[in-house]
């Protein structure tokens, strides 16, 4: 399922923007990326992302990266740092980079203006009060028994709670608009609440701070965005977001547009609940691997380029819908199948002996380093007397359709010869820990010279010049297909597989590999492809699974 550009129809918001364009409602296209700096993004923020910067570039306008920090509490530098990076990694530049907090002051003197126009009063009930108050989608909301203060005595409150005279909890602001309105946010919303905590970029300038629905569309308006793509759960709150645009003086009037958010398979992308997993420990950071974080997936091995194809891929829309993870693995399987160096690696030893192997000899072979680009060139692999397979690639008693290696039975080392076992050692336990094979000389790079057919083949790893490595082997992180499925009464936590990863400390990889530089990617012949992880080194290399070698999804959709 390749993504052709030239062919495809357009998206909902690429029609929109073309009118747009056309009869002149917009001259040119501003679009903005707006995380809160609360955590790390995820692989659901890169569609966001790349829609935003993509709409943008398409249509030759501009991107901003734009920081929603209004709330104290839960925002921190290196959130801000870490998105930056981020943005910068799937290979997109801001035209602009803005922060909410760039633009407190004026939005303190539109709630100036709201309250002195009578849409907007401090609220001395408690949050359980206001929430209880606001009724239900089938009964209607009570009016606040403050909601009638003159202008002067809400101007009057509402500095006092700007110079710190008021305990957090114990007043806000609410827009007035509605209390019996069918949709609940505009039941006069919270617009400005206490928080006496420090910035990380005003630092204690302020102890009001406005909520997001109150400043979102006023940063909109501030710096000329013309399209305003959010999520559809904000769908609810355009009404509200045109509220507050058309009840204060702004330089600009932008529009809201809502498309589906990424649902991906056997993934959870609550920014909370991922917090809780790197708190508690059970992920090692924000950037484990199994993570759906943009950093986890760059740790784990994925390209910018791979994610990118993936949203180009599902596309935008205006319904939810759950996406394949395989999808995911689709891109990425197609581009490191053309980029990614070939080796070979032994993730679980089994130690083989070729009995008639010339004592001291040592054969140097060819070996290509990727057959699906000529310009990869080819490398030397060493072969000598004892050698390491796959523990897998042996049974002594084979079942049908095992074409490995067995007792008395032949296989091809890659680029090699061909053996024959002969001998299968094992210890007290009667595990087999050795085979002793013969090996046919004249099969020099596997053919057999009197043409008889080997149906299997196996890599290895010479014990000669192996360098032993500690490998990563990654799976879901959770057990359930789509995770908004959850039994009633179960957490996700009851979800997490146990066995979403496994680290193996003793495999072997050919030298080219053990010198990998962090990040770097390969194919593990017969595995899978892998990344070299961060502290990875050519006397102790590390390796993470990115993704196996098995397609289902390619072969389905074909």
């Amino acid at each position: 399922m390749a993504f052709d550009e030239g062919s495809r129809s357009l998206n909902f918001l690429e029609e929109i923007i073309t009118k747009d364009l056309q009869n002149g409602t917009a001259k040119s296209i501003v679009t903005r990326f707006p995380p809160e700096p609360n955590g790390y993004l995820h692989i659901g923020h890169a569609k966001s992302i790349c829609l935003n910067f993509g709409l943008a570039k398409q249509f030759g306008g501009k991107c901003n990266l734009r920081f929603d920090d209004t709330n104290p509490a839960k925002e921190e530098t290196e959130y801000v740092e870490s998105i930056m990076n981020d943005v910068r990694w799937l290979g997109f530049e801001w035209a602009r980079l803005c922060y909410a907090s760039d633009y407190f002051d004026q939005f303190y003197k539109w709630a100036i203006d709201l309250i002195e126009s009578g849409k907007a009063y401090v609220d001395d009930q408690s949050a359980e009060d206001i929430r209880r108050s606001r009724g239900t989608l089938t009964k209607p909301g009570e009016n606040s028994p403050y909601r009638d203060r003159s202008a002067e005595e809400n101007l009057d409150l509402f500095r006092r709670m700007t110079e710190g005279e008021f305990e957090e909890g114990s007043k806000v602001l609410r827009a007035k608009i509605d209390m019996s309105s069918s949709n609940l946010n505009m039941r006069d919303p919270v617009i400005y609440r206490i928080l006496k905590r420090s910035h990380h970029r005003t630092g204690d300038k302020w102890c009001v701070y406005p909520m997001y629905d109150f400043a979102h569309g006023y940063e909109d308006a501030i710096e000329g965005v013309t399209h305003s793509v959010c999520t559809l759960e904000f769908q609810d709150h355009r009404p509200l977001y045109e509220w507050f645009i058309d009840n204060v003086d702004v330089p600009h009037v932008p529009h809201q547009y809502e498309f589906a958010r990424l649902n991906l398979t056997y993934t959870m992308m609550s920014k909370r609940k991922l917090l809780e997993l790197v708190a508690s420990g059970i992920v090692s950071g924000w950037d484990d691997p199994r993570m759906p974080t943009i950093c986890g997936f760059r740790r784990r091995g994925y390209t910018p380029a791979s994610i990118r194809r993936f949203c180009k891929e599902i596309g935008v829309a205006k319904a939810d819908s759950m996406v394949e993870v395989e999808l995911l693995h689709h891109c990425l399987r197609e581009e490191l199948n053309k980029t990614a160096q070939r080796g070979m690696a032994v993730l679980r030893p089994l130690k083989v002996v070729l009995e008639n192997w010339p004592d001291g000899f040592v054969d140097e072979l060819d070996a290509e380093n990727n057959p699906e680009d000529e310009k990869a060139g080819a490398r030397k692999v060493r072969i000598g007397k004892e050698i390491y397979i796959e523990k897998d690639d042996f049974m002594e008693e084979p079942v049908k359709g095992f074409f490995r290696l067995a007792p008395d039975r032949e296989v091809r080392l890659k680029y090699a010869y061909i053996i024959k076992c002969r001998e299968v050692i094992k210890n007290e336990n009667g595990d087999v820990i050795e085979l002793r094979c013969s090996v046919d000389m004249e099969s020099r790079g596997g053919d057999a010279p009197d043409g008889r057919k080997i149906k299997g083949t196996l890599h290895w790893a010479w014990a000669g010049e192996a360098v032993k490595a500690k490998v990563n082997l990654y799976g879901h992180l959770f057990t359930l297909k789509n995770m908004s499925d959850m039994e009633e009464g179960k957490d996700y936590k009851d979800y997490l597989d146990p066995s979403s990863l496994t680290v193996l400390e003793n495999a072997l990889v050919e030298p080219i590999l053990a010198k990998a530089e962090p990040l770097e990617k390969f194919q593990f012949m017969r595995h899978g492809y892998f990344c070299a992880d961060f502290g990875s080194t050519p006397e102790m290399p590390v390796f993470n699974l990115t993704v196996s070698l098995k397609d289902s999804w390619g072969r389905q959709n074909r």
